[in-house]
C-alpha cells in the first residue's frame, strides 16, 4: 500500500492512499468466491460459472464494491499504523479511483487526538478539606440508628407532624380546573421527605384525621409537566390516617440492640472511629477532585467534539448495564421522566467533558514525565480485573487490549506524581 498524500490540519489528518493492482485482484477473487453460489448464469448451475463468465454476463465491475469495501477496512488499519496517528474517529472513506490495471485509490480524513499543552502541574496548591468529628456528628449518627429501629404506630390523639406518614386523599386544581395526574385516594406520604412540590408537605403538617383543608402551592418553573410549570395550584385534601415513629431511648440497652457493644460509650467510640476514617476518605476524594479541576483548567487543547460524544456513548452503555439488572431500560426512563433521548444524553455531557479532558492531560503528563509501565504491572492488572469482573484473564484480554491497559496504568501513575508533588494548604479564612 502506498500513501500518496498526508496533510495534517489541527485535529484532522487527511490521507490519500493506494492499494495496488495485485492486491485489488486478490480482493476481486475473494469477492467472487464469496458470492458465486448466489449468482445465476445461463447454462450453468449456481456456483459453477467461472469468474470470467460471471463478469462477461454482468460486467467486469460486479465484484468491485465488495472488493473495495473489504480492502479499505484493512487499508485504514495500515494507514493508521504507518502514520502513527492516534485516531478517535474515521468518517466515511472517499474512493478516488478504481481501475483493475492500477488498483484502488482512497481518501480519508482521520480525526485525531488534539495537541495538549500544560506546564506547572507539579507543586500545585489545593485547599485541604478538613472536618473535625465532633459530638454533634456522633449524635446525628445515633439518631439515624434510632430512626431505623423505630416502631411504627398509629397516631390518633394529635395532628400530623414532620416525620409522620399520612394517608390522605387529594385533588389538584389549576385555574379552577382539575388537572391530569393531580388526584389520588389513600396516598401515603412521609412529611419532610420532599417528594411533593415545595411547600406542600409543610402545609399538611398540623392537620388532623378527618379534617378537610386546602394546600396552596406554585409549581416550579422547571416542572416536567410543561402545562403546569410556574403556575399556582390548590389541592383539596383530607387525612385518613397518621402513622408515627416510636423511638427507643438512646442508652446502654439501645447500644446492645443495635450493635455488638454492651455500653453506649463503646458504641459512641466505634462510631467516632468510623466517622474519622470516612472523613479521611472524603478528604482524599476532595483533594483528588480539586487537583483534577486545576489540571483541566490549566490544560490547553482544542478537543474534537466527537471525543465528548464517544465518551457520552460509553457512559450511556455503563448506565444501561447497571440499570438493566433492576429492570430499567432507557426507553422506560425516558417515559417515566417525560424526557427525550437528547435530554438524556445531556445528563452525561458535563461528566464526559471532564473525563475526556482529564484523560488527555494525564496522557500528556505521562509523556512529559516519560512514564513506563513494567510488563509485570500490566499482567497484575489483568489478574486484578479478572477477579473484579469474575472472568478469566484471557477473557479480559479480549475485551481490553494490552496497549489500552498500559495507557490506563500510565495515566494512573501520572496522577500519582501530581498528587505526590501537590501541597495541601489550609482553607481560606483558617488561622
Amino acid at each position: 500500500m502506498e500513501i500518496t498524500k498526508n496533510v495534517k490540519e489541527q485535529n484532522t489528518v487527511t490521507a490519500e492512499f493506494k492499494v495496488d493492482a495485485v492486491v485489488f485482484e486478490k480482493a476481486l477473487e475473494a469477492a467472487y468466491h464469496k458470492k458465486k453460489n448466489n449468482i445465476s448464469v445461463p447454462g450453468f448451475r449456481k456456483g459453477k460459472a467461472s469468474r470470467n463468465m460471471v463478469e462477461k454476463q454482468y460486467g467486469e465491475n460486479i465484484f468491485y464494491e465488495d472488493a473495495v469495501n473489504n480492502l479499505y477496512q484493512r487499508a485504514i488499519a495500515d494507514v493508521i499504523e504507518e502514520l502513527k496517528i492516534d485516531v478517535v474517529d474515521v468518517p466515511d472513506i472517499e474512493v478516488l479511483s478504481v481501475e483493475r490495471a492500477t488498483g484502488v485509490e482512497f481518501k480519508a480524513a482521520f480525526t485525531v487526538k488534539p495537541e495538549v499543552s500544560i506546564s506547572g502541574y507539579l507543586g500545585l496548591e489545593v485547599e485541604e478539606h478538613i472536618h473535625e468529628v465532633g459530638e454533634e456528628d456522633i449524635d446525628a449518627r445515633l439518631k439515624e440508628m434510632q430512626l431505623r429501629g423505630a416502631r411504627i404506630i398509629d397516631i390518633t390523639d394529635r395532628p400530623a407532624e414532620i416525620g409522620d406518614t399520612v394517608t390522605f386523599d387529594f385533588k389538584g386544581f389549576c385555574e379552577d380546573k382539575a388537572f391530569e395526574g393531580g388526584e389520588a385516594t389513600n396516598f401515603n406520604l412521609e412529611l419532610g421527605s420532599g417528594r411533593f412540590i415545595p411547600g406542600f408537605e409543610e402545609q399538611v403538617a398540623g392537620k388532623t384525621i378527618g379534617e378537610d383543608f386546602d394546600v396552596n402551592v406554585t409549581f416550579p418553573e422547571d416542572y416536567q409537566a410543561k402545562e403546569l410549570a410556574g403556575k399556582e395550584a390548590v389541592f383539596k385534601c383530607k387525612i385518613n390516617g397518621i402513622k408515627g415513629k416510636e423511638l427507643t431511648e438512646i442508652d446502654d440497652e439501645f447500644a446492645k440492640d443495635v450493635s455488638e457493644y454492651d455500653t453506649l460509650d463503646e458504641l459512641k467510640a466505634d462510631i467516632k472511629e468510623k466517622l474519622i476514617e470516612a472523613e479521611k476518605q472524603h478528604s482524599e476524594e476532595h483533594f483528588e477532585h480539586a487537583l483534577s479541576e486545576k489540571l483541566v483548567n490549566m490544560m490547553e487543547a482544542d478537543v474534537p467534539p466527537v471525543m465528548f460524544e464517544n465518551r457520552i456513548d460509553d457512559l450511556i452503555r455503563d448506565w444501561e448495564f447497571k440499570n438493566k439488572q433492576q429492570g430499567m431500560t432507557i426507553q422506560m426512563y425516558l417515559q417515566y421522566s417525560n424526557s427525550t433521548m437528547e435530554q438524556f444524553r445531556e445528563m452525561f455531557r458535563d461528566v464526559a467533558q471532564k473525563q475526556v479532558k482529564m484523560r488527555l492531560v494525564l496522557e500528556k503528563i505521562s509523556a512529559l514525565e516519560k512514564i513506563e509501565v513494567p510488563e509485570a504491572d500490566v499482567e497484575a492488572e489483568y489478574e486484578k480485573l479478572s477477579v473484579l469482573y469474575k472472568m478469566t484473564a484471557e477473557k479480559v484480554r479480549e475485551l481490553i487490549d494490552n496497549d489500552s491497559l498500559e495507557r490506563d496504568l500510565k495515566a494512573e501513575k501520572a496522577l500519582e506524581i501530581v498528587k505526590e508533588n501537590a501541597k495541601k494548604i489550609k482553607p481560606t479564612g483558617d488561622k
